[in-house]
């Protein structure tokens, strides 16, 4: 687990495991974690390596409802987990989904946890809305596309951005069963204006971007789509994501265009 500092008030920590992200940001007294690392001896870690550096979580807040962004209650139990109203839905919809997907990917990977995933009661919150930090206010964006939940969560007093499963070096457009290429253009639509506003962008999975960077991938995406629903198989994939896992990625969103 490697954690950078992004801002004096934002720390970004990187899990190993499909370089999934978490963000803590702080203002006025408070702090807040977003989304979560993934193996068990990192949870049981963090909050040490996050007090070490003067953060100390007071909530916790996840940008869609994959099981892989979920994980903060584990290092937290104590603390409240705030989630946009359509993750709060999908939850409700297919209740231990998430706890299932976790469990099929730990027995893959051969990872043993200490117990399930319990995610207890969570907070609704409108979406678009905002969420208080101290004297501040966290920004809630829709995003849906990679799912058919999730939202965008804009820190504006410090500039960073953390976007969830969009925007990302390392992964292609990614729709899931649930998702849509038509959402997902859409949200790509609304993330662009909050890029151009932002110094730093953190996708859920792969390292945080500049400005120019984050706009230059979201363009990438943006062609990427438009080429998926006018030639399916015959789409290119962005350049310096055309791998293997990407090409089945990209296999699953033909079929779901």
């Amino acid at each position: 687990m490697r954690a950078v500092s992004v801002h004096p008030d934002a720390l970004v920590v990187t899990s190993p495991m499909w370089q999934t992200n978490a963000t803590v940001l702080r203002a006025g007294g408070e702090t807040m974690l977003v989304d979560s690392p993934y193996f068990p001896h990192e949870l049981e870690a963090l909050p040490e390596v996050l007090a070490s550096a003067g953060f100390e979580p007071d909530a916790l807040i996840a940008t869609h409802a994959d099981f892989d962004h979920l994980l903060g209650r584990v290092a937290f139990p104590a603390l409240a987990l705030g989630l946009g109203e359509s993750s709060v839905e999908r939850i409700h919809r297919d209740p231990g989904g998430a706890q299932r997907e976790l469990r099929d990917y730990d027995a893959t990977l051969y990872v043993e946890r200490p117990g399930p995933l319990a995610l207890g009661q969570v907070q609704s919150l409108p979406v678009p809305g905002s969420v208080e930090v101290g004297d501040r206010e966290l920004e809630l964006h829709p995003a849906e596309g990679h799912t058919a939940d999730g939202m965008a969560i804009f820190a504006r007093w410090c500039g960073v951005l953390c976007v969830g499963d969009y925007v990302s070096k390392v992964e292609i457009p990614w729709i899931s069963a649930s998702g849509s290429a038509t959402d997902y253009r859409a949200t790509l639509a609304r993330l662009a204006p909050l890029i151009e506003a932002a110094e730093t962008i953190v996708p859920g999975h792969g390292p945080q971007h500049d400005r120019d960077t984050a706009l230059r991938l979201l363009e990438e995406d943006v062609e990427y789509l438009e080429a998926l629903e006018r030639d399916r198989e015959g789409a290119k994939l962005p350049k310096g994501r055309d791998t293997k896992s990407q090409r089945e990625i990209h296999a699953e969103n033909v079929s779901r265009v």
